[in-house]
C-alpha cells in the first residue's frame, strides 16, 4: 500500500525540537511496519488545530490524490477539530487513515469529526470562562488587532474548505505540472510519459497503469478550455 504521511505540531518550538513530531512519526511507522507500506512523501505542518488553511496539508492531499495513495496521520485530531473541515476532507476523494484507529471508515470519520468539534467547543468554553474570571479580577485582556486576525482566519478557513471541496474534480489539471516536468526531463513520446507516470506511482484516471492511449486522452482533457 502506498501512503503519504501528514504530521502537525502546534508551535514552531515543537517543530524545531521534535516534541510531538517524533511521536507522530513513530505512530505512522508502527502502522506502516506491519502492512508493507511504501511512504511516498512526508509533510509537516506547524499550525494550530483551530486553523484550516494548511498549505502542507493541501500538498499532502494533492500528492495522495495523484498517486492514489492513502493519507496517513497519527491521530485524526492532527487534521482538524472542525467537523465541517474533516467531513469535507472525507469527501475529497482521498482515503484517510489514522494510525491510532486504523479501522476508521467514512461513517466513523463523521462521528469522530463531530466528537472533535465538541471537544474544541468545550475547550473554547473553558478558555472563555477563565478569561472572564481574569477580567473580573482586573486583568486587562485583548489585542487591538485581534478582530482583524479573526477575520483573516475566517477568510483562510473558507478558502481552504473551498479548495478541498473541488480537489476531487481537478485530477487532470493537477497532473499538468507533472507532465510538464516529465517533458522537461526528456520524456517526449506518449509511451515514455506513460512509463514515467507509472514509475512515479501517479494514479491513472481509472486506476490501473498508464498507457500511451490514456496519456493521449489526459493531454486532450488538459488542453480543453
Amino acid at each position: 500500500m502506498n501512503v503519504v504521511a501528514y504530521y502537525r505540531v502546534s508551535t514552531a518550538a515543537q517543530g524545531r525540537s521534535g516534541l510531538g513530531l517524533d511521536a507522530q512519526r513513530q505512530a505512522v511507522a508502527q502502522y506502516c511496519g506491519g502492512r508493507s507500506c511504501e511512504i511516498l512523501g512526508e509533510y509537516v505542518e506547524v499550525e494550530s488545530g483551530k486553523r484550516n488553511d494548511r498549505p502542507e496539508l493541501t500538498k499532502a492531499l494533492h500528492h495522495a490524490k495523484v498517486t492514489g495513495a492513502t493519507l496517513v496521520v497519527a491521530k485524526m485530531d492532527r487534521l482538524s477539530r472542525n467537523a465541517a473541515f474533516l467531513l469535507t476532507l472525507r469527501d475529497s476523494g482521498v482515503k484517510l487513515v489514522a494510525a491510532d484507529n486504523p479501522d476508521v471508515n467514512d461513517m466513523t470519520i463523521g462521528i469522530l469529526a463531530v466528537v472533535a468539534e465538541e471537544e474544541r467547543k468545550s475547550i473554547s468554553a473553558r478558555t472563555k470562562a477563565a478569561l472572564q474570571a481574569a477580567k473580573k479580577r482586573g486583568i486587562r485582556l485583548g489585542n487591538p488587532r485581534g478582530a482583524e486576525s479573526l477575520r483573516r482566519a475566517a477568510r483562510g478557513n473558507e478558502a481552504a474548505l473551498d479548495a478541498v471541496r473541488h480537489a476531487a474534480n481537478r485530477h487532470a489539471a493537477d497532473l499538468l505540472p507533472i507532465i510538464e516536468q516529465l517533458r522537461a526531463e526528456g520524456h517526449g513520446s506518449l509511451r515514455q510519459l506513460a512509463s514515467a507516470l507509472n514509475g512515479r506511482h501517479i494514479r491513472a484516471p481509472r486506476g490501473g497503469t498508464w498507457h500511451a492511449t490514456s496519456v493521449k486522452n489526459l493531454l486532450a482533457r488538459i488542453a480543453q478550455p
